[in-house]
């Protein structure tokens, strides 16, 4: 099954970031949304089917409402390509108050 999903990692604090709001978008439109749970993850993929359509996506995870005052980030928007149209692409994020990275998890 081809998906994408994501989840969110607090490293300031050494843990699942819950709360946080996250919209894929394709073409410049919504195509879905979900919010992290406890364990810092959607419930559900955000996109899954037999297959995706390549293309350039964008995952925004709205960091403002979870960071509060220690935030130094607006909206952190991840650009990547789906090249493969029956792959599985996991996108974690890995935030702070100060700073953030990502990958192609499995």
């Amino acid at each position: 099954m081809a998906r994408i999903s994501t989840h969110v990692l607090d490293i300031a604090k050494g843990r699942p970031a819950a709360g946080i709001a996250v919209d894929l978008r394709s073409g410049g439109a919504v195509i879905a949304s979900a919010v992290t749970n406890a364990d810092g993850r959607t419930d559900k993929p955000l996109l899954a089917g037999d297959r995706i359509g390549p293309g350039l996506y964008e995952l925004v995870f709205h960091a403002p409402a979870y960071l509060g005052e220690a935030g130094f980030y607006e909206d952190i928007t991840v650009r990547f390509r789906v090249t493969d149209p029956e792959g599985s692409y996991h996108i974690p994020l890995l935030l702070s108050g100060y700073g953030y990275t990502t990958y192609r998890g499995s």
